[in-house]
């Protein structure tokens, strides 16, 4: 399992992925799920995975390597693709490679072809965009009216999104909002660990302003997780108990 989340205010992008992966309960280990193409001046692209591990590595790795083109024969990468939907497009491409090539013998296996991707970033000359890409390898595209997207384990961390981003949020407290869903979905889910790999992307810098790990013991974020509890106990007992039953004291103001 896993949790990512992706976030775009005006300002710029904001992804976020936790990095453990659960093959059992005494099989879990590490592992990167974000990856990020940065040539400064040109472009940024980032893409967070998740699902099968198997899949979405060699997705990422054909994406290193190159995509051929049907047409062509050439090898297409990432780098070379003019606009974020041609590279969007690339990935999804990539995907369905896969299911080409290791598909049928999954499916033989019982394993499941279970993959999803944000991919978002700019390319210079277009707009910052961002994606999810499903395992048919088509996609959609975030909009202003809800601007961010989950994958994996998204239930636990969608509730304090819904509530608190919104398209004018500014840059960094959509970071920490999705921070705070991250701990939400760590809290409820084991198969949800750090580290936790962050990156932020402003608007038209074509250069990551953060590209971050947050370690087990990182001293924001444990202080994060505290204020954050901390919070809500407050809020819940500052909110008045609901007037029903014979057993509640006094009268309620509703």
């Amino acid at each position: 399992m896993t949790y990512c989340v992706g976030i775009l205010v005006r300002d710029g992008l904001v992804m976020i992925a936790d990095t453990r992966t659960n093959a059992g309960i005494d099989n879990i280990a590490t592992f990167r799920k974000l990856k990020i193409v940065s040539e400064q001046g040109r472009r940024t692209l980032a893409i967070a995975t998740s699902g099968n591990l198997s899949v979405s590595q060699s997705v990422v790795s054909m994406l290193a390597e190159g995509v051929e083109n049907p047409e062509t024969g050439e090898l297409e990468t990432l780098e070379a693709q003019p606009t974020m939907f041609k590279a969007a497009q690339l990935v999804g491409r990539a995907v369905r490679e896969v299911w080409r090539v290791d598909g049928a013998s999954m499916k033989e296996m019982t394993a499941r072809f279970d993959v999803q991707m944000l991919f978002g970033g700019q390319v210079a000359g277009g707009r910052l965009r961002l994606f999810m890409i499903y395992a048919a390898g088509n996609f959609i595209e975030v909009t202003p009216d809800t601007p961010y997207f989950q994958i994996g384990e998204h239930k636990y961390g969608k509730p304090i999104l819904d509530r608190a981003v919104n398209y004018e949020t500014d840059l960094y407290d959509a970071l920490k909002i999705g921070l705070i869903s991250m701990d939400s979905t760590m809290r409820s889910n084991l198969g949800v660990g750090p580290p936790i790999d962050v990156l932020v992307l402003r608007k038209d810098a074509l250069v990551p302003e953060l590209d971050y790990r947050i370690e087990p013991n990182d001293r924001y974020f444990l202080d994060l997780r505290e204020r954050w509890s901390q919070a809500l106990r407050t809020a819940h007992i500052e909110i008045p108990r609901p007037p029903y039953g014979s057993n509640v004291p006094g009268d309620v103001e509703v």
